[in-house]
């Protein structure tokens, strides 16, 4: 007798007589005799009664399709079978559809899921149907019963689902003083440590383009100054060395000469030791910008992932005071001013400048100099953007300015959002550590389920009933994740557990990996704050101060029943302001078509991102950053902060050091500000005039807009999907003119 069925899934489930009897009737009442009462309970029965203890949903269909054939009702059994078929047809098609879409490269939601991906190359399609071929095993496979509800019921996201087989992690900040100091091993062949500029400059583009090889995030440097520093001191003993054999003299009294700063003069007038000294730092500072240079050009030309995208990479700088330091951080600087190619702004790195008082943010501070420099750039590159080191939330007992190694004690982020920074289980850095995975929760499907609620007090709570019960399937899921990632061996990461992770060193290649991704964490995401207010209160948080309470309480419950899910599961869990992409349209579509077109909720072909005021409400920089500020304390796995500048920025680097102030008075962690950059696609001319219809430089009509599109730069708004499209279109200026944001005094 049966007893349980194995579905398709992989799945054991009960035995429901009752579905065979569903299953039959509905061919019955096709038929012109109809349904035979008798008939249906004789076949349940007999099918029931003669099975295997277990069978196979296949199985069972085969034995109703075997009993209604040997029936008098052989009509019955033509429209099961035919039945049978088209449900087989149905369950490929929608397969068949999206890998036709792939292959005709179809502009869609399906291939331009990631603006940072060419879908339309051989390597970028080869990826797509990998992906689209995988998320449905992992739904059949790997999730739970219950998230699968989830997750099909628009209430969850499970972020890079095709790569969860692969056990990969997200993202890590590179340990690059190892890779530079002592080599690496990548693939057939091994690395020698660095010994000059170039060298490292290189190494730096290595490592960061193997490890996105073997995780599904992104990869970033936590702190590039300190670590390309003491090479640009080796490139000036170089050049010294050098000159002994032009000059015909030994100059080894001036190989640790102290220097003040490395910078370009004329050498007339100069002589004796004074002479020498500059001749080789003109030489190092020439070197030191061609390897910034290169460096930059690497990042936006190296392939990884199948050779369909370049790296997703960001690099921390900022805090080093030493003239070799403040070389690395000019010369790159100067490097991504002039741009790349003909001119082009570089779209990787994300480069962050780590703000910070005492060290770089008044005008008394060594590195003010090159932070004034930074905001230069950013005017017109839109890089680099602005962590502040100064925020409540940001700040480690442990730094000391006069620590050479104070760097480790100093917040790093990914250029996108991700924060990795507290841990209960080691030293509290970002460096070696990085995210293992993340979902995010719906939860404007949870307050639009809510609405029909006339009591608000009624409504607010049953939301968060709601929400509750998605935080603990959140929770459960990733820990799902984790426990499934930490079977994985080390030498299936080669580069990150030998020489990034923190504590991967110490595994041998057949470890698993259990010990040490504990040092990671494990975010727990929310998309469309705005709308969720919208339909619990009637405004969103930009426009009423009860919505603006009423948020602070919704993300102010997720910091606190995460904590509590730290303690239960022993992970380090954060809230993460979703940095979502395809995921802005993704939840928008499915709830407009379940729950209709509901005005400020689901009348846009997006939510809005995390905790954001919507990027078409107008309103002054100072009133978005108030609004806004308060989420970046709640939100410890990744926030981050925009306002949009009207027209051209490059001329107005004082806004943007306006921006900085204004972060800064209200303890915001991490910013930057969107302005107008035109290009044309054929020649690579850039320029600010929003009119720009034609280039000046090659007549080309084929212009494009150079936009953020979460936290990074896409080259084309053609890679662009239709939610993040129609957002792109929305978008208001937050300062028409630079010189009205207001300014705050510098305390």
């Amino acid at each position: 007798m049966i007893q349980t069925v194995k579905k398709r899934d992989g799945r054991i489930v009960g035995f429901n007589e009752q579905k065979i009897m569903a299953a039959i009737r509905k061919a019955m009442l096709t038929t012109e005799k109809g349904e035979d009462e008798g008939l249906l309970h004789q076949i349940a029965d007999r099918i029931a009664a003669r099975g295997r203890e277990q069978m196979g949903v296949e199985e069972i269909q085969d034995a109703v399709e075997m009993e209604l054939m040997k029936s008098s009702r052989k009509d019955v059994a033509q429209k099961y079978i035919a039945y049978r078929n088209q449900r087989s047809v149905a369950r490929k098609a929608k397969t068949r559809d999206i890998f036709l879409d792939i292959v005709n490269v179809k502009n869609n939601d399906i291939t331009r899921e990631n603006a940072n991906m060419n879908a339309d190359t051989p390597a970028g399609m080869m990826m797509k149907f990998a992906s689209e071929s995988t998320k449905p095993f992992v739904d059949d496979y790997l999730l739970s019963e219950r998230t699968r509800e989830a997750v099909k019921n628009n209430y969850l996201h499970i972020h890079d689902k095709d790569y969860y087989p692969t056990k990969s992690l997200t993202c890590v900040q590179h340990p690059l003083d190892h890779i530079l100091n002592c080599g690496f091993i990548a693939g057939h062949g091994a690395s020698r440590p660095a010994k000059r500029i170039e060298t490292a400059s290189v190494l730096a583009c290595i490592s960061l383009e193997c490890a996105q090889n073997e995780m599904h995030g992104g990869q970033a440097i936590p702190a590039f100054d300190f670590y390309m520093a003491p090479f640009v001191r080796m490139t000036f003993q170089e050049e010294l060395k050098s000159l002994e054999d032009l000059y015909g003299q030994n100059f080894t009294h001036l190989y640790n000469k102290e220097v003040g700063d490395y910078l370009r003069r004329e050498l007339g007038g100069l002589q004796g030791d004074d002479r020498v000294v500059q001749h080789a730092m003109n030489r190092t500072v020439a070197r030191v910008h061609q390897a910034m240079e290169a460096f930059i050009h690497n990042m936006n030309t190296i392939h990884s992932r199948g050779g369909n995208q370049v790296v997703f990479s960001s690099i921390n700088y900022g805090t080093d005071t030493s003239a070799e330091g403040r070389c690395v951080m000019r010369e790159l600087l100067l490097s991504t001013y002039e741009g790349v190619g003909d001119g082009e702004t570089a779209i990787f790195p994300i480069q962050i400048w780590k703000k910070k008082r005492g060290v770089n943010y008044l005008p008394e501070d060594r590195n003010y100099d090159l932070y004034e420099l930074a905001c230069k750039v950013t005017a017109r590159r839109f890089f680099p953007n602005f962590l502040n080191l100064d925020a409540s939330f940001n700040q480690c007992a442990e730094w000391r300015a006069d620590d050479p190694l104070r760097y480790e004690h100093e917040v790093a982020t990914m250029g996108c959002r991700t924060r990795v920074f507290e841990n209960r289980f080691g030293p509290k850095t970002s460096i070696g550590r990085g995210n293992l995975s993340f979902s995010t929760i719906n939860i404007v499907r949870l307050a639009i389920e809510c609405m029909q609620e006339q009591d608000k007090e009624v409504r607010i709570s049953k939301f968060f009933a709601k929400l509750d019960e998605q935080l603990e399937i959140a929770a459960a899921q990733l820990n799902d994740r984790f426990n499934f990632q930490k079977t994985a061996l080390a030498k299936q990461f080669p580069l990150l557990m030998r020489s990034l992770w923190i504590g991967g060193d110490k595994l041998k290649p057949n470890d698993t990996v259990a010990s040490v991704i504990n040092q990671g964490t494990l975010g727990i995401g929310f998309i469309g704050l705005a709308e969720c207010l919208v339909a619990l209160v009637g405004k969103h948080h930009g426009e009423s101060e009860e919505a603006q309470e009423l948020g602070l309480r919704i993300i102010g419950y997720m910091r606190e029943r995460i904590g509590e899910f730290c303690d239960r599961y022993q992970h380090n869990y954060s809230v993460l302001a979703t940095p979502a992409e395809g995921l802005a349209g993704k939840f928008t579509k499915v709830d407009r078509k379940d729950f209709g077109v509901i005005p400020g909720v689901t009348d846009r072909d997006y939510y809005t991102n995390s905790n954001h005021v919507p990027v078409y409400y107008k309103c002054s920089a100072r009133h978005k950053a108030e609004v806004e500020a308060p989420y970046h304390k709640l939100a410890g796995g990744g926030h981050i902060f925009y306002v949009e500048i009207d027209g051209d920025a490059t001329h107005n680097p004082q806004v943007i050091m306006n921006v900085v102030d204004m972060m800064d008075r209200l303890d915001m962690g991490y910013g930057s500000v969107n302005h107008n950059r035109n290009r044309c696609m054929d020649c690579g001319y850039e320029n600010a005039d929003p009119n720009m219809k034609r280039c000046p430089r090659c007549g080309s009509d084929n212009i494009d807009r150079l936009q953020r599109i979460t936290g990074y730069l896409v080259g084309t708004t053609d890679r662009w999907n239709h939610g993040k499209l129609s957002e792109l279109n929305d978008r208001v200026t937050h300062i028409d003119n630079g010189n009205q944001l207001e300014l705050f005094d510098r305390l």
